[in-house]
Parts: C-alpha cells; structure tokens; sequence
C-alpha cells in the first residue's frame, strides 16, 4: 500500500514539473519580441507571357589561332591575361627554311629584273627600227616574244616572294583583333603543327548567348525579339536581343539553336558563364495556373527547399516545396503553396518554426 501511494507520489510530481516546463516555453514564444519581416501574397500566373532556355554566354569574337607550318617554337610574347592589339606578335616559329627560300626568291628578282630591263632595251630599239624598215617583221617578232618573257618572268619571281610572304605569317602568329589572351597551349621549343590550336584570343566587354530552344516554343522567336539574360553566377540581368534563330534541328537533337547578342552593361560577365534566357512571347490564355516566388525567397536545407509562410497567429511556419523551372528572378512552385497565401520574403532577424512576426 504504502509503495503505491509513494509511486502515485512520483507521478504527479513528474506531471507538475512536465507543466511547468511546457507553460515556461509556451510563455517564452509568447513574450518574444515579434521579427519585422517582409511578405507577400502567392499569385498564379494564368498567361504564360515568356519562354526560357538555358544557355552559355561566349565572347562574340574570339578565335583558336593555328599555323599550317610544322616548325619548333622560338618565342611567345605574351601570356594568359594579356592586352593585345591587332597585329601584335603573340607567337614565333623557327623560319630557318623560309628565310633561305626567300633569299633564293629575291635572287630570281634581281636576276629577272635584270634580263627584263635588257630585254625591254632591246625592244624599244627593235621598235624604232622596225618603224624605219629596217627591221625584219621576224626579228620584231622575235623581239617582242623575248620582251614578254622576260616580263613574264619577273612577274612570276615577285608572285613567287608573295607566297613567300604569306608562308611567313604562318610562323609569326599575329593577333586578328583587340582583345585579350584567354589560353595559351604551347610554349617555347614545342612543336607547332598544321591546324592544332596556339593560342586563344577573345575581345572583352562583348557577348553573345547561344542557347537551346524546344521545338514547342521555337515558332514563336523571332530574329530581333529583345529578351533578358539572367547570367546565374553573379545574379546580374541583362538585356539582348535575337540575333540568329536555326530553322533545322538536324543535327542538334531535337534542339533549335537561338544566338542572343548582349547590350553593353558594366556587370562582370565573363565568357563561359551559363545564363537562363526568358523570351517574351503573345499572351495565350492557358488551362493551368503558374506559381511563382522570388528564388531568394527559398530556404535550402540539403537537397530540400521550402519557404515560411505566416499563419492566422502571426507566426513562422517553415513549408516544404516542390519546385519547377527558373524564370529570370523567379522559380516556379509545383506544390506546396495555393495561391493567397501570404509568404515570408525577408526578414530583419533569424527565423524559425513558431517564431513571432511582425508584417511591415
């Protein structure tokens, strides 16, 4: 008897303590200074006013420059990182060879000019006496083949010094226009060979997108359309506009190539980074609602995104989200969020289950 009264003793204490604790939290929460936060109003987008793609931005000139010589190589001028003119020498090839070739050319050059200058002595004498009959209409004849070959051939010992010349540009390895040296794959004393790549040069401060676009949105594109360019690593949007659109996805996979030319803005994009394209399109009335929430809005925990919405007691309740596309600063809501209701944009302290807001 007595151990039953001591146990029913025990139980109640251990009740009144578990109270206690519970009213103490609850009491907690309740006397907690509310967190000013900002929120908004879920909306359904029923028009379906634009089209994304995903894409990567490139410079729009930028060039893998080659030689078609087989030669070692003597000397690179600059590095990765450089600003180069037009015209600037980036890369030399040993020329050994091509610099005895044009010796021996401009031999043939004198030796040609020579017999030419002889022979059109020749023939304007033979001229004058023809005129005066006292040249054989033969010996003018012959004359006057002499002169044209020896004009001949000079002509073909200056056209032989400009293949000679262009042979040369093949080992000085020039820049094709301002811009600066993205890579470089060579370096002194390897061997350059017909068609590998040297060197990489882009121009700076302008860009192009290409992108992928679904045959289901294709038609409604147009060469010229302006659109918006979000380039997803440094959270910049800038504007473009339309500059080829592919009408073949032969060899593409299904997939319409879309180039996109960049306005000039002073946001640091540099070419490789990948963007996200939204291309506005007629308004068509459609059977489905889009949901769609600011992307800086999203709370990550691992692999699971979701958002705080505001309950009927000005509280913070962290819900769990299934999410669909991005559209510019935007993500598309499958699941998890109804229209009207009011979710947490930001806030002015840490936010967590229960805690107390305050809508500003």
């Amino acid at each position: 008897m007595k151990k039953h009264i001591f146990l029913t003793v025990i139980v109640t204490i251990s009740l009144l303590f578990a109270s206690c604790g519970s009213d103490h939290k609850t009491a907690t929460i309740d006397e907690m200074t509310p967190i000013p936060v900002q929120a908004s109003s879920v909306q359904a987008d029923n028009n379906g006013q634009f089209v994304t793609a995903s894409g990567k931005i490139d410079a729009a000139n930028s060039a893998n420059l080659s030689t078609r010589m087989m030669g070692f190589v003597n000397k690179t001028y600059v590095k990765v990182g450089d600003k180069v003119r037009k015209g600037q020498l980036l890369i030399s090839i040993n020329n050994t060879d091509l610099q005895a070739k044009r010796a021996q050319v401009n031999a043939n050059i004198t030796k040609a000019t020579v017999a030419y200058n002889n022979a059109e002595k020749d023939y304007n004498r033979f001229k004058n006496l023809f005129a005066e009959n006292s040249a054989s209409q033969k010996e003018m004849d012959d004359m006057t083949a002499h002169y044209e070959m020896a004009k001949a051939g000079l002509e073909g010992a200056n056209q032989m010094k400009n293949e000679i010349n262009a042979q040369f540009a093949y080992v000085d390895i020039r820049a094709p226009f301002n811009g600066v040296v993205t890579n470089k794959f060579i370096e002194v004393g390897d061997m350059a060979n017909p068609g590998v790549p040297l060197i990489a040069v882009e121009s700076p401060k302008k860009f192009e997108v290409t992108a992928m676009v679904a045959e289901n949105d294709i038609s409604q594109i147009k060469s010229g359309t302006k659109v918006s360019v979000l380039a997803k690593s440094i959270g910049k949007t800038i504007s473009g506009k339309v500059t080829e659109v592919s009408t073949s996805a032969k060899n593409t996979g299904g997939q319409y190539l879309v180039k996109i030319a960049l306005d000039k803005t002073e946001a640091n994009i540099l070419s490789g980074m990948f963007a996200t394209i939204q291309f506005p399109v007629e308004k068509k009335a459609s059977a489905t609602s889009m949901v769609l929430i600011p992307t800086t809005a999203i709370i990550n925990n691992g692999s699971l995104k979701g958002v705080y919405t505001v309950s009927e007691q000005n509280t913070a309740l962290l819900r769990w989200l299934r999410l669909g596309k991005s559209y510019g600063d935007k993500t598309e809501v499958l699941s998890g969020l109804n229209a009207d209701e009011k979710y947490i944009v930001s806030s002015d302290g840490k936010l967590f289950n229960g805690a107390k807001v305050s809508i500003q």
